[in-house]
């Protein structure tokens, strides 16, 4: 069997940069161990698996080389971005996933795409874990969470972004994964309201390049630090990318770039 594969950077305008996805469409779900080995064979951050039903929803399914996540932002972007370039006059797309509904995305005005997420503001967490203090090489200012991470206040850009990490510390900390972040202050990151980094040794491996679901935490929290419902987000990889938050209620709408890198074919047996 051969099935078509788009790779595509997500929130990036240049190639090499942002995060990676793969794309695969096809008429019904493979089986979850093929999906899942054609993940870890990719060994990109995630790969997206699409299935489009009778009622023009698109189903979809994220798997990170380790195991099956239930809400992955960059590879909607690379999806959506896949999906109106096979459909020119499509103006909006609605995708479906089990842990977090339906999601609209549409093409805006600046060549962005747009994606409606549901708002997953952190709480702030009183007692820290013994596994988080000791996975990271800095200590925090504060820390909250949510039902996928932690995320680590920091006050300084140089600890966001030289911070060191012990996964196998990080890893105890199962099935959530850690954010650092702080307000971007200096001339190097003038153009963003906030920048972080996310390490997930339990369900991706290391760090992540470009997280679009920790925004719809990260966005939030800053908004209500900072005042303001309209932000933009650096996440400071060494790949790194931007992304466009608007805090709305209780849904949190992300856009970005993304950029074509390759399209090809494999083969595999079902």
């Amino acid at each position: 069997m051969q099935l078509e594969i788009n790779v595509i950077d997500a929130f990036t305008d240049t190639v090499f940069k942002g995060n990676s996805a793969a794309v695969i469409i096809t008429e019904s779900w493979l089986s979850e161990k093929l999906m899942q080995s054609i993940a870890f064979e990719n060994n990109l951050s995630e790969t997206a698996f699409i299935v489009l039903d009778n009622k023009g929803t698109y189903h979809i399914r994220w798997f990170s080389p380790l195991t099956e996540i239930d809400f992955c932002g960059h590879a909607t972007l690379a999806s959506a971005f896949v999906l109106f370039k096979k459909n020119p006059t499509l103006t909006s797309i609605k995708f479906s996933a089990k842990a977090v509904g339906v999601l609209t995305v549409k093409q805006t005005d600046h060549d962005k795409i747009q994606m409606d997420f549901p708002n997953t503001k952190p709480e702030k967490v009183s007692d820290i874990p013994d596994s988080l203090l000791a996975g990271l090489s800095i200590a925090p200012v504060e820390v909250y969470k949510n039902s996928q991470a932690y995320f680590v206040i920091y006050d300084l850009e140089s600890d966001v972004l030289n911070v060191e990490r012990d996964n196998e510390a990080l890893k105890q900390l199962a099935p959530l994964d850690v954010v650092v972040t702080c307000q971007a202050k200096s001339a190097d990151y003038k153009d963003y309201d906030f920048i972080s980094r996310y390490f997930w040794p339990t369900n991706g491996g290391d760090e992540d390049p470009v997280t679009g679901s920790a925004h719809t935490g990260l966005a939030p929290l800053w908004a209500q630090r900072l005042g303001k419902n309209t932000l933009v987000a650096y996440q400071a990889s060494k790949r790194g990318g931007v992304l466009d938050c608007v805090v709305t209620g209780d849904r949190v709408l992300i856009s970005g770039h993304a950029v074509h890198y390759l399209t090809g074919f494999i083969t595999v047996e079902e």
